[in-house]
């Protein structure tokens, strides 16, 4: 089996896999941000499976191994497109399938991702294969790297996610406040809990105001929480309300009510669990809470274990993971538990 995670990730990815299949469990890096277990167990679902219930927050993308190509056959795209293509046949896949092709490190043979998948949709089509990117029930994943070309083909429902590697590809637009947008962005292509579309939503620490933007555009009315002033666009928007204050003030003094609350502050991630803590009390029973967790580089797996212990005396965790645009955070979404369920 073959995982993806961000490159610095790498030997937490393997600890929370060693945690949670045992610690003899045998793993190798087979890229910058590629591994493989090389031991027949755990299954893709079972690995899928542990990520979601643990939650194992490290690992961003999984694929079975149907072959690798070492780099002087790899160099030639033809070969490639044709082991590809046989392994999708000799996995009795019928109808269609979709393709997904990738870079990890600084590989150089020659061709580019795109070509890639350009060549292999044209052998795949010639087989007899509908084939798309993205939204088919299996995924032949084809990631070059600088040993050659690893081939995976896996269920898209144990994938994790349905882009190449794990790396969802958003467009920066003229209308962006900033680029932690695409963190918020990235959580609908990744997990299937969903914000709200309509109500309150409570952005702490939200200058220059990214994620209140991308709330306004779901149709939230949002209470932007900062001392710091909000991009213009954002602070002439009627159905934002720019409080100056900070959000432990805020939070004290307030009693409006809330159906979301956002936190994408740079603060130790204990502290902004606590401070999501006493947001519970502004939210409604049910409402849903996003964090980011600024992890830094001291025990990255402990500090979030901490971390979502803390946020589960008053949420349900929903969703923990390392996303493509975090960068050394973790996302997490959590669900207010009714006030008679806390722990």
């Amino acid at each position: 089996m073959i995982f993806s995670t961000a490159e610095e990730s790498f030997s937490f990815a393997v600890r929370e896999l060693r945690n949670a299949f045992g610690s003899s469990l045998r793993t190798e890096r087979v890229g910058p941000t590629l591994g493989a277990i090389l031991d027949p167990e755990p299954s893709a679902h079972a690995v899928a499976t542990a990520i979601a219930e643990e939650p194992l927050v490290f690992i961003r993308h999984l694929t079975v191994e149907v072959g690798r190509i070492g780099r002087e056959e790899a160099a030639d795209i033809d070969v490639v497109a044709r082991a590809g293509t046989r392994a999708v046949v000799d996995a009795g896949v019928t109808g269609a399938v979709a393709v997904q092709a990738w870079t990890t490190g600084s590989p150089n043979l020659g061709y580019r991702a795109g070509e890639l998948f350009r060549r292999l949709a044209g052998e795949l089509g010639a087989a007899g294969f509908r084939v798309a990117s993205a939204g088919e029930e299996h995924v032949l994943s084809c990631c070059i790297m600088p040993a050659g070309v690893v081939l995976g083909l896996n269920r898209t429902a144990d994938s994790l996610v349905d882009w190449p590697g794990g790396r969802v590809r958003l467009t920066r637009t003229d209308e962006q406040v900033s680029r932690a947008e695409f963190k918020l962005e990235e959580l609908s292509h990744v997990t299937s809990v969903r914000l709200p579309m309509s109500g309150r939503a409570l952005d702490l620490g939200a200058a220059p105001g990214g994620w209140s933007r991308i709330l306004r555009r779901r149709g939230l009315s949002v209470w932007a929480v900062d001392p710091a002033d909000l991009d213009p666009r954002l602070a002439s928007d009627p159905e934002v309300r720019h409080v100056r204050t900070t959000a432990g003030e805020f939070l004290r003094a307030t009693d409006e009510r809330f159906d979301l609350v956002v936190n994408d502050m740079r603060m130790d991630p204990l502290l902004s669990c606590r401070l999501m803590g006493d947001a519970a009390a502004v939210l409604r029973a049910g409402a849903l809470a996003v964090v980011t967790l600024k992890l830094g580089s001291g025990q990255p797996i402990r500090i979030v274990r901490q971390c979502l212990d803390e946020l589960a005396w008053h949420y349900a965790i929903e969703f923990a993971r390392q996303l493509h645009h975090n960068r050394h955070e973790v996302t997490v979404v959590a669900r207010r538990l009714p006030k008679d369920s806390h722990r």
